[in-house]
Protein backbone atom coordinates (compact mmCIF):
# COMPACT_ATOMS: atom_id res chain seq x y z
CA UNK A 1 0.00 0.00 0.00
CA UNK A 2 1.74 3.39 -1.07
CA UNK A 3 1.92 6.05 0.96
CA UNK A 4 -1.25 8.58 1.61
CA UNK A 5 -1.53 11.71 3.44
CA UNK A 6 -5.22 11.41 3.99
CA UNK A 7 -4.91 7.37 5.17
CA UNK A 8 -2.22 8.14 7.38
CA UNK A 9 -4.16 10.48 9.54
CA UNK A 10 -7.41 8.57 9.37
CA UNK A 11 -5.18 6.00 11.24
CA UNK A 12 -3.98 8.56 13.20
CA UNK A 13 -7.28 9.93 14.23
CA UNK A 14 -8.21 5.98 14.70
CA UNK A 15 -5.29 5.26 16.83
CA UNK A 16 -5.62 8.20 19.15
CA UNK A 17 -8.56 7.59 20.43
CA UNK A 18 -10.19 4.74 22.74
CA UNK A 19 -13.65 5.60 21.86
CA UNK A 20 -13.67 3.05 18.69
CA UNK A 21 -15.52 5.60 16.74
CA UNK A 22 -17.85 5.18 13.42
CA UNK A 23 -16.98 6.60 9.99
CA UNK A 24 -18.98 9.72 10.91
CA UNK A 25 -16.45 10.91 14.00
CA UNK A 26 -13.59 9.79 11.98
CA UNK A 27 -14.58 12.11 9.52
CA UNK A 28 -15.41 14.91 11.90
CA UNK A 29 -12.19 14.58 13.19
CA UNK A 30 -9.87 14.21 10.05
CA UNK A 31 -11.81 17.28 8.50
CA UNK A 32 -10.31 19.39 11.10
CA UNK A 33 -6.97 18.82 9.75
CA UNK A 34 -7.74 18.09 6.13
CA UNK A 35 -11.08 20.61 5.09
CA UNK A 36 -11.13 18.81 2.19
CA UNK A 37 -11.70 15.07 2.39
CA UNK A 38 -14.81 13.51 1.49
CA UNK A 39 -16.71 10.88 3.35
CA UNK A 40 -15.95 8.38 0.73
CA UNK A 41 -12.07 9.00 0.97
CA UNK A 42 -12.38 7.94 4.64
CA UNK A 43 -14.34 4.96 3.87
CA UNK A 44 -11.87 4.08 1.06
CA UNK A 45 -9.19 4.29 3.57
CA UNK A 46 -10.35 2.72 6.29
CA UNK A 47 -11.38 -0.26 4.29
CA UNK A 48 -7.71 -0.50 3.02
CA UNK A 49 -6.57 0.68 6.46
CA UNK A 50 -8.28 -2.67 8.31
CA UNK A 51 -7.20 -4.68 5.40
CA UNK A 52 -3.65 -4.25 6.01
CA UNK A 53 -4.13 -4.91 9.72
CA UNK A 54 -3.30 -0.83 10.77
CA UNK A 55 -6.75 -0.45 12.21
CA UNK A 56 -9.34 -3.50 13.41
CA UNK A 57 -13.23 -3.08 12.50
CA UNK A 58 -15.98 -4.22 14.97
CA UNK A 59 -18.83 -5.00 13.19
CA UNK A 60 -22.55 -4.83 14.78
CA UNK A 61 -25.06 -5.94 12.51
CA UNK A 62 -24.90 -2.97 9.77
CA UNK A 63 -22.83 -0.28 11.86
CA UNK A 64 -19.02 -0.79 12.19
CA UNK A 65 -17.24 0.91 14.43
CA UNK A 66 -12.88 1.17 14.60
CA UNK A 67 -10.06 0.28 16.95
CA UNK A 68 -6.32 1.46 16.49
CA UNK A 69 -5.71 -0.82 19.41
CA UNK A 70 -3.75 -3.93 18.29
CA UNK A 71 -3.21 -5.61 20.94
CA UNK A 72 -5.56 -9.23 22.07
CA UNK A 73 -8.13 -7.80 23.71
CA UNK A 74 -11.90 -7.99 23.86
CA UNK A 75 -15.30 -5.39 24.47
CA UNK A 76 -17.15 -4.61 27.00
CA UNK A 77 -19.85 -3.18 25.08
CA UNK A 78 -23.10 -1.11 26.61
CA UNK A 79 -26.19 -1.99 25.59
CA UNK A 80 -27.92 1.54 26.48
CA UNK A 81 -25.46 4.17 25.28
CA UNK A 82 -23.17 1.45 23.05
CA UNK A 83 -20.17 2.69 24.37
CA UNK A 84 -17.46 -0.15 23.91
CA UNK A 85 -14.61 -0.80 26.32
CA UNK A 86 -11.17 -2.67 25.81
CA UNK A 87 -11.16 -5.89 28.16
CA UNK A 88 -7.89 -8.28 28.62
CA UNK A 89 -9.54 -11.57 29.32
CA UNK A 90 -7.80 -14.70 29.75
CA UNK A 91 -8.20 -17.12 26.56
CA UNK A 92 -7.01 -19.99 27.98
CA UNK A 93 -9.93 -21.26 30.07
CA UNK A 94 -12.59 -20.37 27.02
CA UNK A 95 -10.58 -22.19 24.56
CA UNK A 96 -10.13 -25.23 27.05
CA UNK A 97 -13.86 -25.91 27.38
CA UNK A 98 -14.53 -25.22 23.41
CA UNK A 99 -11.47 -27.67 22.73
CA UNK A 100 -13.23 -30.90 25.46
CA UNK A 101 -16.95 -29.73 25.10
CA UNK A 102 -17.05 -29.71 20.96
CA UNK A 103 -13.51 -31.01 19.42
CA UNK A 104 -12.87 -27.83 17.71
CA UNK A 105 -9.90 -25.90 17.15
CA UNK A 106 -10.22 -22.52 17.93
CA UNK A 107 -7.60 -20.27 15.97
CA UNK A 108 -8.86 -16.78 17.90
CA UNK A 109 -11.63 -15.88 19.84
CA UNK A 110 -13.69 -11.92 20.00
CA UNK A 111 -15.77 -11.42 22.78
CA UNK A 112 -18.12 -8.61 23.09
CA UNK A 113 -19.55 -9.04 26.71
CA UNK A 114 -23.29 -6.75 26.43
CA UNK A 115 -24.36 -5.04 29.81
CA UNK A 116 -24.51 -1.72 31.33
CA UNK A 117 -21.69 1.04 32.00
CA UNK A 118 -21.37 2.70 34.80
CA UNK A 119 -22.99 5.66 33.37
CA UNK A 120 -26.12 3.26 33.28
CA UNK A 121 -25.72 0.79 35.84
CA UNK A 122 -26.62 2.60 38.74
CA UNK A 123 -30.38 4.42 37.48
CA UNK A 124 -31.00 0.51 37.52
CA UNK A 125 -31.00 0.13 40.88
CA UNK A 126 -34.21 -0.82 43.27
CA UNK A 127 -34.85 0.87 46.43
Amino acid sequence: MRYSKQREEIRRVVSNTNTHPSADWIYKETKKVIPNISLGTIYRNLKQLEKSGAIKGIYNGSSVRYDGNLKKHNHLKCSVCDDLIDVTIPHDEINNRIVNKYNFKVDEIELTVIGKCNKHKLNNRRP
